[in-house]
């Protein structure tokens, strides 16, 4: 093997790393959410002389490892009937629909619809979307609910968001984490949006995507009837209702 017998036969003078890693799983079991980083400082200040490439080479083989990075924690409620919403301003639901442009930037689309008139509330592309901003616009002018459905997206989890909630007294219903079904109203247009708004364009700036978003959404509220509204538009399901009102 060509191979000098001197290196063949040599023992090393170093010694065993049995007390080390005996030392090691100690450790890693009086402070069981220490990476091997941590648990390096404290072999260090008893005296082993030891850097961080040798000592990850000894803590993985003893499975003391750490998982993952654990979830994110999610926002939501265990699951309640809802009732079916009987006026408008009752129960709004809202998500956003990604898109990407042409040039390949993405995009994002605020769907805010009400669940007993089917209005769409507002059309606003592109990102960050202020939703707190947006909401307060609304508010001025025709009024908010009394419950919002929605996502755990990071836009309805913010601080900013939940404190607005909070001080406008509005029940926020948080979804179960991947269960979209549970937010079925605004899917349920979100899939019509895809296929008949959406996929039929191919949007190249945000310039050119708003008007054309903004005339759907329009033709949506104003123009198209609906048969779980009795063959009404949204629009006059939502007049008709505040006519009886008064």
């Amino acid at each position: 093997m060509d191979l000098q017998r001197s290196s063949f036969r040599h023992r090393s003078p170093r010694p065993g790393d049995e007390q080390l890693r005996e030392k090691l799983r100690e450790l890693a079991h009086r402070r069981p959410r220490f990476g091997y980083r941590r648990l390096g400082i404290f072999l260090r200040r008893e005296g082993y002389r030891i850097n961080h490439k040798r000592l990850l080479r000894l803590y993985r083989p003893e499975g003391i490892v750490l998982p993952g990075k654990r979830p994110k924690k999610r926002f939501w409620q265990r699951p309640r009937p809802l009732p079916p919403a009987t006026r408008p301003y009752e129960s709004w639901s809202m998500d956003f629909v990604q898109d990407r442009l042409g040039a390949g930037r993405r995009s994002r689309i605020l769907t805010i619809v009400g669940d007993y008139t089917r209005q769409w509330k507002a059309a606003v592309v592109g990102g960050p979307i202020g939703v707190v901003r947006l909401l307060e616009e609304i508010g001025n002018s025709t009024g908010l609910p009394t419950v919002i459905v929605l996502a755990n997206g990071p836009d309805f989890t913010s601080d900013a968001f939940l404190r607005w909630a909070e001080r406008r007294e509005i029940d926020l219903r948080f979804i179960q984490p991947g269960k979209p079904t549970r937010n079925a109203y605004v899917e349920s247009f979100n899939g019509r949006f895809r296929e008949e708004c959406r996929d039929a364009h191919w949007f190249t700036t945000l310039d050119d995507a708003r008007p054309a978003i903004e005339a759907w959404r329009t033709n949506y509220s104003d123009v198209w009837r609906h048969s779980s509204l009795e063959d009404r538009t949204p629009s006059e399901f939502a007049a008709a209702h505040d006519e009886a009102a008064a």
